[in-house]
């Protein structure tokens, strides 16, 4: 078990926010515990996706499996996460459309932001 500088928790919380999916699961767990079935479920995805998607964010040290006999639910690892979430929820995001970047996508130029 390592302990991070703050620097690395928000550079993981930020990964782990960055996929819809991983963010569904975050959402979603910050209500309470929920099992592996009803979170692929919630989010529209497979198990097998959601299993990635579980991994990953018990790598960031966002998520714990909690055993309960032959099943394993989880739940977020720390409390604050979900305070975190719910005060990102409140953040009005204004972006400026002249500031996006101009990529290449399948060789069409468009407008990409966050």
């Amino acid at each position: 078990m390592k302990t991070l500088l703050q620097s690395a928790v928000l550079a993981k919380f930020g990964y782990a926010l960055s996929d819809p999916t991983r963010a569904q699961v975050l959402l979603t767990l910050r209500k309470g515990p929920a099992y592996p079935s009803d979170l692929a479920e919630l989010a529209g995805v497979s198990r097998q996706n959601l299993s990635n998607h579980l991994t990953c964010l018990r790598g960031c040290g966002l998520v714990v499996a909690v055993p309960e006999g032959r099943r394993v639910r989880y739940e977020l690892a720390d409390r604050k996460l979900g305070d975190a979430l719910t005060a990102l929820l409140d953040v009005v995001a204004v972006t400026d459309i002249e500031c996006c970047c101009t990529t290449t996508t399948n060789h069409i130029n468009e407008k990409a932001c966050c």
